[in-house]
């Protein structure tokens, strides 16, 4: 039974973010790691996209970058200039190709292709194991999310964000390659909160992807028909189909920190580092991992790492609003992005802003709306009213 100090359950993004920072913080070279996951991390199995003016550690493999965004519903077309920053995007390939060959070099640190079956903890130590092997270490990180924990509770509303993707190549030059499409509500909403999200890379090829909002998954047929009618709306008549993607992101401000003790930190989503309100995680968990690093350098009680606030609740109503009235996503996201000084949603999104410039995003809400939901949030959990 071998023992490491660090076991990482799960090798995701943001167990390989937090293991790559700690190689190059030069502060872990003394301790063992190991990183558990039953997936090897050799396909591009999804593409990641964040805001930002440069990445020093992870510029090198961003493979598209975008100014300006584009917001579109059934009446407007909005032009956002990031200026100075830029959409960036990451294909998950690339990410783990790049973290992983630094982490081969290090000889202190082990990758195990394999599936983690139970933790137990003790006082003193975690026993970790997989389907052939058992290990033990003196701290773990923990990104397997148990979605039953959240499904199972009427507490805290859960959303998903949940879409298909199609990447494409066109024969005719249809897409601006310098223009990403972040949210287009001119598809039909059919009681949802849906949207049309384009990434193009060249004038002939794009990233399509149909994405929801909503408690509910939808037959892949559903999304994959959305897709074939969007790009007929484009007006593309011959394409192939080079990739397909799709996923599923919890959107949520359950309390999953309550979950940390001492010896085991949750990370990723099982930890609450997606945003809950709109289902990012890059820049999230780019956040949360070095918070993590500098943390681990000063301090051993998990339970002391998560720190609550002001955003947690904003999203907490947001979410409340669209898991009670879920076909008013469209709404909502106009007000936000066809009124003046759209680029502060981006700050307000990153958690950067101060409460006066809280207020001035806020005041852009409907505001009938979003007052009878503070007060309906209030009222709820004062009284412990399950929803």
């Amino acid at each position: 039974m071998k023992h490491y100090n660090y076991i990482f359950a799960g090798a995701g993004l943001s167990a390989l973010m937090t293991v790559y920072k700690m190689v190059k913080s030069g502060k872990f070279s003394d301790k063992t790691i190991l990183l558990l996951d039953e997936d090897n991390k050799k396909t591009n199995d999804r593409t990641w996209c964040f805001w930002e003016e440069k990445s020093e550690t992870w510029d090198t493999i961003v493979t598209k970058k975008w100014n300006p965004a584009l917001y579109a519903n059934p009446n407007r077309l909005v032009e956002i200039d990031l200026a100075p920053k830029k959409y960036n995007q990451i294909r998950s390939i690339d990410f783990y190709n790049f973290v992983l060959d630094e982490i081969s070099k290090q000889e202190n640190i082990t990758f195990e292709n394999q599936k983690v079956v139970e933790v137990q903890e003790v006082e003193n130590q975690i026993t970790v194991h997989t389907i052939s092997e058992i290990y033990t270490c003196d701290q773990l990180f923990n990104s397997i999310l148990n979605p039953f924990e959240v499904e199972n509770q009427t507490r805290f509303p859960l959303l998903k964000q949940h879409f298909i993707g199609w990447f494409i190549q066109t024969e005719q030059e249809i897409f601006n390659p310098e223009q990403a499409m972040f949210m287009d509500f001119s598809v039909e909403q059919k009681g949802n909160t849906r949207f049309m999200y384009v990434l193009p890379t060249s004038k002939t090829e794009a990233l399509l992807e149909y994405t929801l909002f909503s408690q509910s998954h939808l037959e892949t047929s559903e999304y994959e028909s959305e897709i074939e009618l969007y790009i007929q709306k484009l007006g593309i008549t011959n394409y192939k189909i080079v990739e397909k993607e799709r996923g599923s992101i919890p959107m949520s401000c359950f309390p999953f920190w309550k979950n940390n003790t001492k010896r085991v930190l949750n990370i990723g989503s099982a930890g609450g580092w997606t945003k809950a309100s709109t289902g990012y995680t890059f820049k999230n968990a780019d956040k949360k991992s070095t918070q993590l690093i500098q943390f681990l350098q000063t301090k051993t009680d998990f339970k002391q790492f998560h720190k609550i606030n002001k955003f947690w609740f904003y999203d907490l109503l947001l979410l409340d609003i669209l898991y009670r009235k879920n076909e008013i996503g469209a709404t909502i996201f106009s007000a936000l992005f066809t009124k003046p000084n759209p680029q502060l949603n981006f700050k307000f999104l990153d958690e950067e802003t101060s409460f006066w410039e809280d207020l001035q995003i806020i005041w852009k809400c409907p505001k009938g709306l979003f007052v009878k939901g503070l007060f309906a949030l209030i009222f709820r959990y004062s009284f412990n009213i399950k929803l």
